[in-house]
């Protein structure tokens, strides 16, 4: 089975814009796959109409989105993924609403068995499906959900519970959430039979009006999780049977009024038990334009440090893979798992038609390479990644 796994992955980032870096198979699958069904479950819930505390929305929301994505490197395409994915929001009463999300994914392509070596050939689909209430007080929200993700090799089952609440005069909105999964891994190949997976994931976080103009956020995070967390598809590869990690990030919106255009701004620091540090810069700028349109390009610079069980890539030994040293309790020849620095580059647009119809369309396009890693070399050896993706949507309000 194949697994998107994001560069943001070994970093947990939320922001799963591309779904980029090394499309792999096997057991991230579960996490990779989740981030991206988080991620454009998201972006359907991202409306200015949907922010009201005091009471659940007026107003039903119908939201469709569909992903085109297609990594590879030099000579050869990877990965392949075509995935829509249905939001419906339903308010029940002037303090309750309810919404699911489906989305199914097709993956198809060629993964690396170790570094940027052996293409192997994959297919796979997954179905996910994702339901929560949300109760409205005058000051606050709690929602309350569950998820289920199916695919040949892997089942995931969760639940997740979000609370915030905001001062008397609403400038500030302080904001929890807990959720745990519980993973079944049954790998094709029979590496491994009947492993499984449990996560435990916490986030708090404050935002604060600063201004007319300004809104900033804090928010950290933490994850815990055990169990089975090596990619039974690929060559060498022994993970640790437990992972933590932490997640520090600090947001800025500034609104100029002069434009009527907005630049968004965030940085993101994460450190993990194996090793892995990375830092996220991200950068938007929204510009309303004439007759409902609105612009929307974005950059996001990225770099982490290697896993600290990562083996190097070795070029004289090719076509075999290097041998992990004979004293070495874990080791992985991922490419997810190596140094290296990223670039993404996007741009969205958008239109209102009508009163309750947008239509959006985001283009992406992904790089990495060892060379660009900032503080640190980057790890030998292995071919540059690139990724591309395109993005519809079509969000529509009904009574």
């Amino acid at each position: 089975m194949a697994a998107i796994e994001h560069p943001m992955i070994e970093g947990q980032e939320e922001q799963v814009c591309a779904l980029s870096n090394n499309m792999g198979t096997g057991a991230g699958m579960g996490m990779g796959m989740g981030l991206m069904s988080a991620a454009l479950a998201m972006q359907l819930l991202v409306s200015p109409r949907l922010a009201v505390a005091d009471s659940a929305p007026e107003r039903g929301l119908m939201a469709f989105k569909y992903l085109d994505y297609l990594d590879s490197q030099p000579g050869s395409d990877r990965i392949r993924v075509k995935a829509p994915s249905l939001l419906v929001m339903k308010p029940l009463s002037s303090e309750w609403s309810m919404s699911g999300t489906y989305t199914t994914d097709t993956i198809s392509g060629a993964s690396p068995a170790y570094h940027t070596q052996a293409l192997r050939n994959m297919h796979d689909q997954r179905h996910a499906l994702e339901l929560s209430a949300t109760h409205y007080d005058p000051l606050g929200t709690q929602t309350l959900g569950g998820s289920f993700s199916k695919e040949a090799d892997y089942l995931s089952r969760g639940l997740f519970y979000s609370w915030t609440q905001s001062s008397e005069d609403k400038n500030t909105t302080w904001n929890a959430g807990v959720s745990t999964n519980s993973d079944q891994i049954n790998p094709t190949n029979h590496i491994v039979a009947n492993e499984t997976k449990q996560s435990l994931d916490l986030i708090a976080g404050v935002t604060q009006v600063m201004g007319i103009y300004d809104i900033t956020q804090v928010q950290v995070g933490h994850y815990t999780g055990q169990g089975y967390f090596s990619d039974p598809y690929k060559v060498f590869d022994l993970r640790p049977r437990t992972r933590s990690h932490n997640t520090l990030m600090g947001k800025w919106n500034h609104h100029f009024e002069s434009s009527q255009s907005t630049l968004k701004m965030s940085y993101r620091y994460y450190n993990d038990s194996w090793g892995i540090q990375s830092h996220t810069l991200h950068l938007e700028y929204v510009k309303p334009l004439q007759n409902q349109w609105t612009l929307m390009p974005y950059v996001r610079m990225y770099t982490q440090t290697a896993a600290s069980f990562f083996v190097n890539a070795d070029s004289s030994g090719l076509p075999f893979p290097p041998n992990p040293s004979l004293d070495a309790s874990y080791y992985t020849e991922d490419q997810r798992m190596s140094a290296y620095g990223a670039h993404t580059y996007g741009v969205k647009i958008s239109k209102v038609v009508g009163q309750d119809t947008t239509l959006d369309l985001k283009l992406e396009q992904y790089q990495q390479r060892a060379g660009w890693r900032l503080f640190g070399e980057g790890s030998p050896g292995l071919d540059p990644f690139m990724a591309k993706s395109i993005q519809f949507g079509l969000s529509h309000f009904f009574d």
